[in-house]
Protein backbone atom coordinates (compact mmCIF):
# COMPACT_ATOMS: atom_id res chain seq x y z
CA UNK A 1 0.00 0.00 0.00
CA UNK A 2 1.39 2.89 -1.04
CA UNK A 3 2.18 5.67 1.81
CA UNK A 4 3.49 8.99 2.41
CA UNK A 5 5.08 9.90 5.77
CA UNK A 6 5.80 13.48 6.82
CA UNK A 7 8.07 14.49 9.48
CA UNK A 8 10.59 16.91 10.72
CA UNK A 9 7.63 19.22 12.19
CA UNK A 10 7.92 20.89 15.45
CA UNK A 11 8.03 24.49 17.20
CA UNK A 12 10.69 27.14 15.99
CA UNK A 13 10.63 30.78 16.38
CA UNK A 14 10.56 33.17 13.96
CA UNK A 15 13.68 33.95 11.54
CA UNK A 16 14.21 30.47 12.35
CA UNK A 17 14.53 27.49 9.94
CA UNK A 18 12.93 23.95 9.49
CA UNK A 19 13.49 21.07 7.40
CA UNK A 20 10.22 18.96 6.32
CA UNK A 21 10.71 15.33 5.00
CA UNK A 22 7.93 12.88 3.19
CA UNK A 23 9.12 9.31 3.17
CA UNK A 24 7.27 7.55 0.32
CA UNK A 25 6.63 3.98 0.60
CA UNK A 26 4.73 0.66 -0.61
CA UNK A 27 5.67 1.98 -4.49
CA UNK A 28 7.83 4.33 -6.45
CA UNK A 29 7.21 7.59 -6.88
CA UNK A 30 10.15 8.75 -9.01
CA UNK A 31 7.81 9.63 -12.04
CA UNK A 32 5.36 11.75 -9.54
CA UNK A 33 5.15 15.60 -9.38
CA UNK A 34 5.42 15.82 -5.64
CA UNK A 35 3.83 18.84 -3.66
CA UNK A 36 3.51 20.29 -0.48
CA UNK A 37 0.42 21.71 0.83
CA UNK A 38 -0.34 23.20 4.02
CA UNK A 39 -3.41 24.44 6.25
CA UNK A 40 -3.77 27.00 8.55
CA UNK A 41 -6.62 26.75 10.94
CA UNK A 42 -9.87 28.48 9.71
CA UNK A 43 -8.51 28.27 6.56
CA UNK A 44 -8.30 26.86 2.84
CA UNK A 45 -5.59 23.98 2.13
CA UNK A 46 -2.72 26.13 0.71
CA UNK A 47 -0.29 24.89 -2.37
CA UNK A 48 3.31 25.83 -1.45
CA UNK A 49 5.19 24.31 -4.11
CA UNK A 50 6.21 21.27 -6.14
CA UNK A 51 8.97 18.97 -7.65
CA UNK A 52 9.30 16.90 -10.78
CA UNK A 53 9.91 13.39 -11.25
CA UNK A 54 12.98 14.07 -12.08
CA UNK A 55 13.64 17.25 -9.63
CA UNK A 56 15.00 19.64 -12.04
CA UNK A 57 12.27 21.88 -12.11
CA UNK A 58 10.55 23.34 -9.00
CA UNK A 59 7.61 25.74 -8.90
CA UNK A 60 6.35 28.00 -5.68
CA UNK A 61 3.54 30.03 -4.46
CA UNK A 62 4.46 33.80 -4.11
CA UNK A 63 4.05 33.35 -0.70
CA UNK A 64 7.16 31.37 0.01
CA UNK A 65 9.10 31.64 -2.79
CA UNK A 66 12.57 32.84 -2.08
CA UNK A 67 12.42 30.98 1.31
CA UNK A 68 11.51 27.84 0.67
CA UNK A 69 13.03 24.98 -1.15
CA UNK A 70 11.67 21.73 -2.38
CA UNK A 71 13.82 18.94 -3.32
CA UNK A 72 14.14 14.73 -3.54
CA UNK A 73 16.63 12.42 -3.34
CA UNK A 74 18.60 10.66 -6.00
CA UNK A 75 16.62 7.22 -4.91
CA UNK A 76 13.10 9.75 -5.13
CA UNK A 77 11.93 8.06 -1.94
CA UNK A 78 12.12 11.30 0.11
CA UNK A 79 11.18 14.78 -0.84
CA UNK A 80 12.23 17.47 1.69
CA UNK A 81 10.67 21.16 2.23
CA UNK A 82 13.77 23.45 3.14
CA UNK A 83 12.07 26.20 5.13
CA UNK A 84 13.74 29.42 5.76
CA UNK A 85 13.28 32.73 7.74
CA UNK A 86 9.87 31.43 9.13
CA UNK A 87 7.14 34.18 9.92
CA UNK A 88 4.28 33.11 12.73
CA UNK A 89 2.25 33.47 9.14
CA UNK A 90 3.29 30.21 8.34
CA UNK A 91 2.27 27.78 11.15
CA UNK A 92 0.10 25.53 9.64
CA UNK A 93 -0.35 21.81 9.09
CA UNK A 94 1.95 20.81 6.15
CA UNK A 95 1.65 18.02 4.05
CA UNK A 96 3.04 16.52 1.30
CA UNK A 97 1.31 14.97 -1.83
CA UNK A 98 1.71 13.03 -4.88
CA UNK A 99 0.89 13.53 -8.60
CA UNK A 100 0.95 11.05 -11.47
CA UNK A 101 1.22 13.37 -14.09
CA UNK A 102 -0.15 11.03 -16.70
CA UNK A 103 -3.18 11.11 -15.42
CA UNK A 104 -3.27 14.83 -14.75
CA UNK A 105 -3.06 17.55 -11.76
CA UNK A 106 -4.85 15.74 -8.99
CA UNK A 107 -2.70 14.93 -6.59
CA UNK A 108 -3.40 11.02 -5.78
CA UNK A 109 -1.35 10.10 -2.35
CA UNK A 110 -1.11 12.53 0.97
CA UNK A 111 0.27 11.93 3.97
CA UNK A 112 -1.26 12.53 7.13
CA UNK A 113 0.29 15.77 7.92
CA UNK A 114 2.71 17.62 10.77
CA UNK A 115 2.52 20.56 12.28
CA UNK A 116 4.14 23.82 12.05
CA UNK A 117 4.30 26.65 14.68
CA UNK A 118 6.11 29.62 14.38
CA UNK A 119 6.22 31.88 17.49
CA UNK A 120 6.88 35.56 17.38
Amino acid sequence: QAQLRESGGGLVQAGGSLRLSCAASGRTFSTYVMGWFRQAPGKEREFIGSVTGSGSATVYADSVKGRFTISRDAARYTTFLQMNSLKPEDTAVYYCAANNPRLGHKYDYWGQGTQVTVSS
